[in-house]
């Protein structure tokens, strides 16, 4: 049973969040992005970093790969409202370029701490950044997208991006099918690792 007001502690970290001068990404930054959804979400979804329309709108995955994850959520019976959303990285990448591992580090506290504070059963890592840092850098996703490892009472499950499908259409199915597993992991709390 969680004992601290969640909400109030994810208020807080989205502050901070906002304010945040740790790294160059608040000199190109519209907005930062800390995350939303439930604070008592049992599972939470962390992606890369924020594009160009989460940028312009200071929220995760609204843009087209978000549309897609929405329809990814409700193939399952969950809603965006159910479920915790961020990204590794909360200021978009100039370009959407990859992350620089020193903004990874300068936002590593924050994500933590949501992780902490919400305390989901699943986190699942949306693209190979997220994946690397909260399971393991050596992992391919190609090889352990949808399979659950367990770690520090924390189930965490690789999966690809959901933009990764809209860009290549042939991996548009395992994005499908490894949502249909979370749904199965949900239920049987089955463990690879």
């Amino acid at each position: 049973m969680k004992t601290v007001d969640g909400r109030q502690v994810l208020a807080e970290l989205d502050t901070q969040i906002k304010i945040c001068l740790l790294c160059k990404l608040n000199e190109t930054r519209k907005h930062a992005v800390p995350g939303e959804g439930s604070s008592t979400a049992e599972i939470m979804f962390v992606g890369e970093a924020p594009g160009e329309q989460e940028d312009l709108q200071g929220r995760p995955f609204v843009g087209a790969a978000g549309r897609f994850l929405n329809e990814l959520l409700a193939d399952i019976g969950l809603r965006r409202a159910d479920v915790y959303i961020t990204n590794i990285v909360k200021c978009r990448p100039p370009g959407n370029r990859d992350p620089f591992q020193e903004e990874i580090e300068s936002c590593n506290d924050y994500l933590l701490a949501q992780i902490a504070t919400i305390t989901p059963r699943v986190v699942c890592t949306l693209g190979r950044f997220a994946m690397g840092l909260l399971i393991n850098d050596k992992l391919k996703i190609s090889g352990v997208h949808g399979r659950a490892f367990q770690k520090s009472g924390i189930l965490y499950v690789p999966m690809y991006h959901p933009a990764a499908a809209l860009h290549n259409e042939a991996l548009r199915s395992e994005v499908v099918d490894d949502f249909r597993s979370l749904a199965r992991i949900l239920r049987s709390e089955t463990v690879d690792g």
